[in-house]
């Protein structure tokens, strides 16, 4: 019986050791192309954002942990700023800004987003990289008939409008997703508030 039970359990140490190593190769294969694609979506959403920009460098001293502390003090609670770039032209000339939120506040959970804003605040649009809502509902956050609504709107606060007409900080909420329309509103609120920190300590 004792004989029994070491043989079971080295047969399944055996089973756990290849195991483990079998995921651990497999990891490897796949860790380089998953970082591609990862940043390849990521180069997707700054040109979709910045049309115009020749190349995107990393903002000198971006601190992702202070970056979502400032915008939480400032009562977006649900959201952190992942990262923030620079867009050059092909004459290296500054043109604004691509800021990632994430927002915690998904009906379905997590949202990330990349913004535009140029230097004189003006948003040129946003990117949605990472979304899990319902599909045909808060899914519509990707359809431009919602995001455009942020197109060419200046830096400052906006709320959500179930109905009606919105005022020129109003956005209109996706018909039976009003979670959604919130939390991406109040991501690029925070995004806002992060670029406002940003020029003025410039």
């Amino acid at each position: 019986m004792k004989n029994s039970l070491v043989k079971d359990a080295l047969i399944l140490t055996v089973i756990t050791l290849i195991s483990g190593l079998a995921l651990g190769f497999v990891y490897e294969i796949t860790k380089a192309p998953i970082a591609k694609a990862e940043e390849e979506t990521t180069m997707e959403a700054y040109r979709t954002v910045f049309s115009d920009a020749d190349t995107f460098a990393d903002l000198d001293g971006f601190d992702a942990d202070a970056a979502s502390s400032l915008v939480q003090e400032a009562g977006y609670t649900d959201d952190d700023i992942d990262n923030c770039v620079i867009a050059y032209d092909s004459a290296g000339n500054a043109l604004g800004y691509v800021i990632t939120v994430t927002s915690h506040a998904g009906y379905g959970g997590d949202i990330t987003l990349s913004m535009g804003v140029t230097n004189e605040g003006v948003m040129n649009g946003y990117s949605i990289t990472s979304i899990s809502e319902t599909a045909g509902l808060g899914m519509k956050a990707t359809d431009e008939s919602f995001y455009s609504q942020f197109e060419g709107i200046l830096a400052g606060t906006y709320s959500v409008i179930k109905s009606g007409t919105a005022s020129d900080n109003e956005i209109e909420a996706i018909s039976g997703a009003t979670i959604t329309s919130k939390a991406v509103t109040n991501a690029v609120n925070a995004g806002f508030v992060y670029f406002e920190s940003v020029k003025g300590g410039e």
